[in-house]
């Protein structure tokens, strides 16, 4: 009654359904909770089906304040699965075009309208950086210190407090951060603080925690 739901019917004979699915989960998740999905087995809940009279599947309903609002049947290309949420919940939408304008009053203005967006907060979060506005990054990212992307952009911010530049012979620094690891904790620490900066993106991030792993354990 106060979320609009998107149904999704669907088998595991079925083909179109598993071409359609991921599709459907992916647009249903780049709306940060505007939209909930419920994906129903028509095999394991025929009642369900009955419920919504369904004749062949994929079938996907749109249902707001209770009430069934909109529906298609097949597989659709994720354009057209994409504006069957989007009227479901334009403010989705709206959120969506404020992160891609990318500038610190659209991102804000997101973050207005969807406070858990991530993909703002860490957006915004390391535009202040650049900045060196970095107070204001980290109020912004630290409600999302669990996430990996914004931990990324909060080491960042406290290796700039410390003077230390992720550019220039990054390379050399790290090994001697590893030579340095088994014998003094802090050269440890360090490494790792660099490597959450760099982010697993980066090459670098997983090749030095196995060498650090290795010499540790």
């Amino acid at each position: 009654m106060t979320v609009p739901v998107v149904v999704d019917l669907w088998a595991e004979w079925c083909g179109p359904c598993k071409t359609l699915g991921p599709i459907i989960e992916k647009v249903v998740a780049e709306t940060n909770g505007a939209v909930e999905l419920v994906k129903v087995d028509v095999d394991t809940n025929p009642q369900v089906a009955q419920a919504f009279k369904v004749q062949s599947i994929p079938a996907v309903f749109a249902i707001h304040e209770g009430k069934i609002v909109d529906s298609f049947v097949g597989a659709l290309p994720e354009a057209a699965v994409r504006e069957f949420v989007e009227r479901l919940a334009p403010g989705a939408s709206q959120v969506d075009k404020l992160v891609d304008a990318g500038d610190e009053t659209s991102l804000r203005a997101a973050l207005e309208l969807d406070a858990t967006n991530v993909d703002a907060a860490v957006a915004l979060g390391d535009l202040l950086r650049r900045s060196d506005r970095l107070d204001d990054a980290d109020e912004v990212l630290t409600p999302f210190e669990n996430v990996l992307a914004a931990k990324t952009i909060l080491a960042r911010i406290r290796l700039q407090r410390s003077g230390v530049s992720l550019d220039g012979d990054l390379d050399l620094t790290l090994e001697h951060l590893l030579e340095q690891s088994s014998t003094t904790p802090s050269a440890k620490d360090s490494l790792l603080e660099i490597l959450d900066a760099l982010g697993p993106e980066d090459p670098r991030y997983v090749s030095y925690r196995r060498k650090l792993a290795s010499r540790l354990y």
